[in-house]
């Protein structure tokens, strides 16, 4: 029996587990049992809590919490914007860490979260780069410009016209180059509703089209930026499971939203 909670940002919903003595090996298809929303108990990935030390290639940072997410296909992802909240919030009740300003470590490097007096957590999410030349994606048998975006992970978004955005089918994963995106991609289809605000879907490797996601949110905010011919700036990001907040500087993104616990029990393997 392995005891779990239940959490989500925005709807992106994740199976908590805590491993702080990285003594869990869960096989891929016990990893995507947990994610099955009939057989399982349903989530776009698994967090696990380990000790850094714990971990190949990560031992240096000692007792630092590591964040090792997967996709609900059991794959392995660098990072997660929603996911990194739920762990920050998972850790707190859980009564792992306090609640001050934490550094997380994650396979896209080490993130630093804090708990807001609203009860949202604020998360740095690094330095989004910004490619100089788009790609083409394809969906619905339309082709679309999309910006080649990494926020830890690879990205392609794509600014529509307004009223497009609910018109795109999502239902199969987009179409992009492989070469450009050897290890897949998250494809965000962003659509302005007014100053510093759009709308946003996305397609997320491993998983489908998902409520929410954090680090496409990101993205989102960089393509729409540079749309608009800004680097920096706030940027309201609407997903379909809520609203998030990007702050762009020149040095960092900041990613500021919701994360809850809503669930905790056991599950027989």
């Amino acid at each position: 029996m392995l005891a779990f909670a239940k959490g989500h940002g925005t709807l992106n919903d994740f199976v908590c587990l805590s491993d702080p003595d990285g003594a869990l090996t869960l096989t891929d298809d016990q990893l995507r049992f947990l994610c099955d929303r009939r057989a399982g108990i349903g989530g776009d990935g698994t967090l696990r809590a380990v000790r850094a030390r714990h971990v190949p290639g990560y031992q240096q940072f000692g007792d630092a919490w590591f964040m090792d997410y997967r996709n609900a296909d059991a794959s392995i992802a660098e990072m997660c914007g929603n996911g990194l909240r739920v762990f920050l919030r998972y850790l707190q009740t859980e009564g792992l860490i306090e609640a001050t300003p934490v550094e997380i470590v994650t396979r896209a490097g080490v993130r630093r979260g804090e708990f807001l007096p609203d009860g949202d957590i604020r998360v740095s999410m690094g330095l989004p780069t910004l490619a100089p030349e788009p790609v083409t994606v394809t969906a619905g048998g339309r082709s679309f410009r999309a910006a080649v975006i990494v926020v830890g992970n690879p990205h392609a978004a794509v600014v529509l016209a307004p009223g497009e955005l609910d018109g795109i089918d999502l239902s199969v994963e987009p179409g992009y180059p492989t070469q450009v995106y050897p290890q897949r991609a998250n494809i965000e289809f962003v659509e302005p509703v007014g100053a510093h605000h759009v709308r946003m879907r996305v397609w997320e490797r491993g998983v489908g089209e998902t409520f929410s996601c954090g680090t496409g949110t990101v993205a989102a905010a960089v393509a729409a930026a540079a749309a608009a011919g800004e680097r920096t700036g706030s940027w309201r990001v609407d997903p379909p499971g809520g609203s998030l907040l990007v702050e762009l500087t020149a040095e960092q993104a900041h990613l500021t939203g919701p994360a809850v616990i809503v669930a905790r029990g056991k599950v027989d393997l």
